[in-house]
């Protein structure tokens, strides 16, 4: 007989390789009490929370060397989430020269800009590669220090179709900067990982800059503001975990001996804002129950659903589902697909 899991909202465990037996056994809490057992278990700033195996210390300039492993594309160049230029290690480097045009040279990107953090003297935070990632000089010099949101009106695009503009929602100030949909996921998770590895810090960074200040909302808690963390959550959800952000952690815990739970167990998002997202986005899926879980017949049943797309996920982000139901179909026949842990 078939027998196969749904899992709503990334509410799984998938146990990706390579993480250390133990890692997350005291990550049993839910909400911000998760946030602060996920900060001991990542954090090593030498305040007395990290774990014993977190003593690496990592310059900035190690990262060159770093992103020879943890962001190369299978042809060998660069992996930019900025443009799909065919950089060279080491050749194409910036060197402090070069880059007003696009496929010049590459650089190091904080996505978490400096200035909201104080600044490039900050350690670890400057040199931390979970938020600082191989992009294109150009193009990391059109996003300068804006906040991330979705752009109406563009008045930069990048070869890629990274943008810079107006914001398409209420809340942002000033221009904002959009990544494209494929890397719009791994900016979030990278969010979020600051927001828990930072998380004694974080609550005083909303006045170093205006644009951090339009994200963050001056807590240690919730950390952003209510339209940023919507939005990174929609990013979250939209664009999955992949293989290439699951590589990456693996390098880059063998680098700073520390991983991002958030790209290891994509459900601790939910788990910790789940009860702060707006309305639209939470509690009104929170009333949504599917049924029966684990399936073992061909058939699936949404309640509390008065009409949606269901969009079914494996377990690498693949889409391998869509269909819609309502109040009187409230079930999708599942009988093309194989044994095993889906999402919905």
């Amino acid at each position: 007989m078939k027998q196969f899991y749904i899992l709503f909202l990334f509410i799984t465990s998938i146990g990706f390789a390579q993480i250390p037996s133990g890692y997350y056994d005291t990550a049993t809490g839910s909400g911000y009490t998760l946030k602060s057992q996920l900060e001991t278990i990542i954090d090593n700033i030498n305040d007395g929370n990290g774990q014993a195996f977190h003593n690496t210390s990592v310059t900035y300039s190690d990262l060159w060397t770093l992103y020879e492993t943890s962001d190369v594309r299978t042809d060998g160049k660069v992996w930019d989430i900025y443009s799909d230029c065919n950089f060279t290690f080491v050749t194409d480097q910036d060197t402090g020269t070069g880059g007003t045009t696009e496929c010049d040279v590459f650089n190091r990107e904080h996505t978490f800009p400096q200035s909201w953090y104080g600044g490039d003297s900050m350690h670890p935070m400057r040199a931390d590669a979970y938020h600082v990632l191989p992009s294109d000089k150009k193009v990391n010099s059109e996003r300068g220090n804006l906040a991330y949101a979705e752009v109406s009106t563009a008045t930069y695009t990048s070869l890629n179709g990274s943008k810079k503009g107006t914001s398409s929602i209420t809340g942002p100030t000033g221009s904002v900067f959009e990544p494209i949909d494929e890397y719009k996921g791994d900016i979030a998770r990278g969010y979020f990982y600051v927001a828990a590895r930072y998380q004694d810090e974080i609550g005083t960074w909303e006045a170093n800059d205006s644009n951090g200040d339009s994200m963050l909302d001056g807590t240690n808690d919730k950390v952003f503001e209510q339209w940023a963390l919507d939005t990174l959550y929609d990013w979250h959800l939209n664009d999955p975990v992949s293989q290439k952000e699951i590589d990456r952690n693996n390098v880059i815990f063998n680098h700073q001996d520390n991983r991002n739970p958030f790209i290891d167990h994509p459900e601790y998002v939910l788990s910790i804002w789940g009860s702060v997202l707006s309305t639209p986005t939470f509690e009104n899926l929170s009333k949504i129950s599917i049924y029966p879980n684990p399936i073992k017949e061909n058939t699936v049943y949404f309640k509390n659903i008065h009409q949606a797309q269901i969009e079914i996920y494996d377990v690498l982000g693949k889409k391998v589902l869509i269909e819609n139901v309502d109040s009187v179909k409230d079930y999708i026949n599942v009988s093309n697909l194989n044994k095993g842990i889906y999402l919905v």
